[in-house]
């Protein structure tokens, strides 16, 4: 007999010890938490088929300290020559740096990390302090053949951080973290690669104060991961902000680019176009580290009006008419709203819980309106940039929701989706720690193949035992959009979830989905790229590597499906 709806699991509060393999896999801040309110939480114990008895007492939380009695694999000569170029001061050979800066946070990851194994560790972490150093690290190990492997920000969902032939680390965050320039005449920045996304849209809104600018000003890229990934490791996986419908992707916001390559350094020009044949800016972008290290890039900025957004919400009666409604938005052309999402049923089922809408007078509304629980899909949004484009975004999105059959909502959902958007995957660990498996997969689509994609993986997904599938759309294009499906089931054995989750990325790639809308590839999507390029395509990618890199001496084992 399950226990009153008033129980609350026991959460964990504390930060994780230092030297813990908790400490390594938990998500964000140490001392800050996110835990499911009390709709979430019920609706996953219901879907689950759990009792509050299974959320007695956590188990596994991986508070076991890190041994410390690992050796690294290089020489003591090849220790020294790093050490003189950084300083012993900026490197490490502990055993728990070397794993911290080796984890990412996929899945697979916190599972491996849970289970306390240390595998596929970095011998030695550095810290570079600038460009010069990057350049005597690289031509060291390019001798030696020594691997390198690049941490930014840590938030990596794509094993794009595990350093599978041991070698080098370097931590671009601890000190290559500065504004390089600022140049309001032409509306950019240029950075080094690890400063992290807080730092950046601080510098750029506080433009006035910090560069003596004109104007205030924003970089528009926002992934859910905003608080804790870098600049540089947006543009080495092409990923995507929140607001990317309005200001672009990681791809559209470069301008130019700095690496060093085993073959040597090079920069490439800050133009907005040029017609100079196909373009080493454009081939470098979602090099994941595999050709070289980003040392420096340019970012396109925008003028910032916060106080001109417009949120939006709407309840569409089902699916088919939500994607109907976006598709129109896209190709309405009177301008874009910077966020715009669609939740399908199930998602928009769990938001009503989670918002503490369900079983309220507004949801009684939209059911006598026909906006019925199981069918009836949330879209949210909000229109930026000038006030009067703002709000004719606005309005012109309102007709089209009304046209169809969508129900005005208010503000109030985007507002409380916007107050929590980088804080949810704080929840992951709480559902972990109680044996609950919580993960995302993401695809990009055209319009023509969406519904088909969509219905071939959610039934793949639902077909598991007692699991729940949210899925969402929330980068919009003409052409098409993304989805993304965040699936939630009781845990199982870690050779048995990566089978379940490799057959999802089967599913998506066999439907007409990209391996990836913007996390990435990493070594997951890796053994899906031959088929899913093409063996001409992949053979461009090979040919670049052997220039850049002909001791194949960067990320190898396998990211971009450069099995290397």
């Amino acid at each position: 007999m399950r226990k009153s709806q008033s129980f609350t699991p026991n959460w964990i509060d504390t930060p994780p010890e230092k030297g813990t393999f908790r400490s390594v896999f938990k998500w964000g801040a140490p001392d800050q938490t996110k835990h499911p309110g009390p709709g979430f939480y019920r609706a996953v114990r219901e879907a689950l088929e759990l009792t509050d008895a299974d959320f007695q007492q956590p188990a596994q939380t991986g508070e076991k300290p890190v041994a410390q009695d690992i050796a690294p694999g290089l020489s003591g000569e090849e220790l020294s020559a790093l050490e003189q170029i950084v300083g012993s001061e900026n490197i490490s050979t502990k055993t728990f740096d070397r794993l911290k800066f080796s984890s990412g946070k996929a899945m697979e990851d916190l599972l491996k990390l849970r289970e306390g194994k240390l595998e596929n560790l970095a011998d030695v972490v550095v810290h570079p302090r600038n460009k010069n150093d990057v350049q005597g690290i690289v031509a060291l190990c390019h001798e030696k053949k020594i691997p390198i492997y690049i941490y930014g920000g840590g938030s990596s969902v794509t094993l794009g951080l595990e350093c599978v032939r041991g070698g080098v680390c370097l931590a671009l965050g601890t000190h290559m973290n500065r504004v390089l320039e600022f140049n309001e005449t032409n509306q950019t920045i240029t950075v080094e690669p690890g400063l992290m996304g807080p730092d950046y849209e601080a510098a750029l809104n506080n433009a006035p104060k910090r560069f003596g600018a004109a104007h205030r000003y924003t970089g528009g890229h926002f992934p859910q991961s905003f608080e804790h990934s870098s600049v540089g490791g947006w543009v080495v996986t092409l990923g995507a902000g929140q607001a990317s419908s309005y200001y672009g992707d990681a791809y559209d916001l470069v301008i130019s680019q700095e690496y060093v390559t085993p073959a040597g350094t090079f920069s490439t020009r800050p133009f907005p176009a040029t017609a100079t044949g196909p373009k080493v800016n454009d081939i470098m972008k979602g090099s994941e580290g595999c050709f070289g290290v980003l040392v420096g890039v340019t970012m396109k900025v925008f003028r910032h009006f916060p106080q001109n957004g417009q949120p939006f919400a709407y309840m569409l009666p089902n699916w088919e008419t939500a994607v109907a409604s976006v598709r129109e938005i896209c190709q309405g052309e009177f301008g874009m709203p910077s966020i715009l999402r669609i939740s399908d049923p199930e998602e928009t089922d769990m938001a009503m819980k989670m918002f503490g809408i369900a079983g309220s007078h507004l949801d009684r509304l939209m059911t006598l309106r026909r906006q019925r629980p199981g069918r009836r899909c949330l879209l949210i949004g909000q229109a930026d940039g000038q006030r009067h484009f703002a709000a004719q975004v606005k309005k012109n999105i309102k007709k089209i929701c009304r046209s169809h059959g969508g129900l005005y909502l208010t503000a109030y959902p985007m507002n409380k989706w916007m107050h929590g958007r980088f804080g949810d995957p704080y929840m992951r660990e709480d559902l972990n720690d109680y044996g609950i498996i919580i993960d995302t997969l993401e695809t990009s689509v055209t319009w023509d193949k969406l519904h088909h994609l969509y219905q071939g993986v959610r039934s793949y997904i639902k077909g598991h035992p007692r699991t729940i599938c949210m899925t969402h759309a929330s980068h919009f294009y003409p052409q098409g959009t993304n989805l993304y499906f965040i699936f939630i089931c009781r845990a199982m054995p870690t050779e048995d979830f990566l089978a379940f989750q490799r057959a999802i990325i089967d599913r998506i790639e066999q439907h007409g989905g990209s391996l990836s809308h913007h996390h990435g590839v990493g070594k997951m999507m890796g053994p899906w790229m031959e088929r899913h390029l093409g063996s001409e395509q992949m053979a461009v990618l090979r040919a670049i590597k052997n220039h850049f890199d002909p001791c194949h001496i960067m990320n190898p084992g396998g990211t971009l499906g450069l099995n290397a």
